[in-house]
């Protein structure tokens, strides 16, 4: 007797082709557990929008790549200590001199470790342009409005990055322990002082006792190499993935819209120039370090409380703090029965952070004046938004001014000047610089503006002189091709915010809030007559053109 069997179901095999060698049969074995390949087809293929001030972004972060691997070679060899020794190492101006361990292993990382001086070099340089690239790549961003929904997360991000990085690196360059910075030490410790009631404690607690106290420098060694730099790498990955999710911002042009991206792919397009790129940079900072020193420890000799180098400068980013304490009055008062409160020392510890804030919420006091709640994708040309414009122009010039007065010293000695004229001219300036350069700057984004709408009214102007039959002289004007007359015209113009009326529809007066009207009141001086020229209107356009032709 025969019976059917049931074929019992085998082993399931993969249809897929056998792999041509060892790295094909990784990949494929990896696909297999973490579907990379769907991933990397979702991902690596993504069009990114093209233009060179994306390249400030990208040095901010090649920069910090090289930061981090310079510092983790210098902390084989950095003593983060205060323990006193006498120097017997090869520099012989220095021999014999009690001084601390963590200056010693400087000069010791200096002269004797092969290569260790161009390490500290590009440590330092580093530094230096990874704080400028930073602050740069933020005014681009602000200058076209890159920060607008949905991008104001980020923008608080690289606001944060900028932040830290500014004390890591001057807590970098306070490690080791050398004249210069240990004046910048005891400006930090008069700052900490100058805190009403508490002041005294933090004090004691940051140094351990007394200034310079014994704990200083290993403390701020293990910020600077551990707390700082771990925050920094979380929020900059954070950072990278939410510009890999929003991507960049493009500016005006034929094709490009808020719903679409004109670009490039990130495989293999952005990947070869990016990958360049990170080399050239880092070529550019290692010639740096190689023909220009910075931080010349050896010079200054090691921290005594006693003694005060000249011209004693901070990093230039942390300049801006100094000038505040410098040209600030000297004032003190006395209150709750004999506790001074020093004002001069005080009151740039709050401004401080005041000017950095002003321009870091930004992005948030425009979307509320505008109460405009839409995505934007289309970077803005600077003249379209002359109040934002101008706002920037003064905060920069602002920024100046005090870096000025940071350097009054330098200022006095290398242009034979008066410290107190450049002391007072920086008083002067702070309050006045800044508003002479808002109006000017907005006056001329302005004039920009104007000379925009007579280019798409008229023309371009070709230089070719043509004499009417009556005896005039006129220039002919040729039309501007449509791409051109799509990035001259395609920006928005917001209008601004009007009260609501006296009183509602059953005629009870309506209570108007105080924040309501301040809205009203900044809407109209961001956008309202006198603060953007009227884009042409196709009508315009069309009458000048077919009445007048182009001339």
């Amino acid at each position: 007797m025969s019976t059917d069997q049931q074929s019992k179901p085998g082993p399931v095999t993969s249809t897929r082709a056998k792999p041509a060698n060892k790295a094909e049969a990784l990949a494929d074995w990896t696909d297999g557990r973490l579907g990379v390949y769907s991933l990397a087809k979702a991902n690596l293929r993504k069009i990114f929008p093209d233009h060179w001030s994306f390249m400030l972004g990208e040095i901010a972060l090649y920069t910090f790549v090289i930061i981090i691997l310079t510092g983790v070679w210098l902390t084989l060899f950095f003593k983060p200590s205060m323990g006193e020794v006498v120097y017997d190492g090869s520099y012989v101006p220095l021999k014999g001199i009690r001084m601390s361990e963590a200056y010693a292993s400087t000069v010791d990382i200096s002269f004797e470790v092969r290569g260790g001086l161009l390490m500290r070099q590009i440590h330092h340089w580093a530094a230096i342009v990874f704080v400028a690239s930073m602050l740069t790549h933020m005014l681009r961003v602000f200058f076209t409005g890159a920060f607008r929904k949905p991008r104001e997360i980020n923008w608080v991000f690289g606001a944060l990055l900028l932040f830290l990085g500014m004390f890591d690196g001057f807590m970098g360059y306070s490690l080791p322990d050398d004249l210069l910075s240990g004046t910048g030490i005891r400006f930090m410790e008069g700052a900490v002082l100058a805190v009403p009631i508490v002041g005294t404690y933090l004090q004691f607690f940051m140094f351990g006792g007394e200034f310079p106290g014994v704990d200083i420098v290993p403390r701020l060694f293990t910020v600077h190499i551990l707390l700082i730099p771990g925050i920094m790498v979380g929020l900059l990955a954070a950072h990278l993935i939410l510009v890999f999710y929003h991507k960049h911002t493009q500016f005006a042009g034929p094709g490009r819209t808020n719903d679409n991206v004109v670009g490039m792919p990130l495989l293999p397009v952005y990947m070869a120039k990016a990958g360049g790129f990170f080399f050239l940079v880092f070529g550019v900072v290692a010639v740096m370090s190689a023909i220009a020193t910075v931080n010349p420890i050896w010079a200054y000799g090691p921290y005594r409380p006693d003694q005060v180098s000249t011209d004693a400068q901070p990093d230039w980013y942390m300049g801006f703090s100094e000038g505040l304490v410098r040209v600030m009055p000297g004032w003190e008062i006395s209150v709750w029965g004999g506790h001074t409160l020093n004002l001069g020392v005080f009151v740039p510890l709050v401004i401080f952070p005041s000017v950095l804030m002003a321009i870091w919420c930004w992005p948030f006091l425009e979307a509320w004046v505008t109460g405009d709640r839409g995505e934007h994708h289309i970077a803005d040309r600077p003249r379209n938004a002359p109040v934002r414009t101008a706002f920037g122009a003064a905060w920069m010039s602002l920024y100046l001014i005090l870096l000025a007065g940071g350097g009054n010293d330098l200022l006095a000695t290398h242009f034979h000047l008066s410290i107190n004229a450049i002391t007072y001219a920086v008083r002067a300036g702070f309050f006045a610089v800044p508003v002479i350069v808002f109006v000017i700057t907005k006056r001329w984004c302005l004039g920009l503006q104007r000379r925009d709408k007579e280019k798409v009214l008229h023309g371009r102007e070709t230089g070719v002189i043509e004499r009417l039959q009556h005896g005039e002289f006129i220039e002919i004007h040729a039309p501007l091709p449509q791409g051109r007359l799509h990035t001259l015209t395609s920006h928005d113009q917001p209008q601004p915010s009007e009260l609501p009326p006296a009183v509602d529809e059953n005629g009870v007066a309506r209570r108007t809030g105080l924040l309501t009207r301040a809205r009203v009141k900044l809407s109209r001086g961001f956008y309202g007559e006198g603060s953007q020229i009227a884009k042409p209107t196709s009508e315009e356009h069309h009458e000048i053109t077919s009445g007048h032709g182009h001339h």
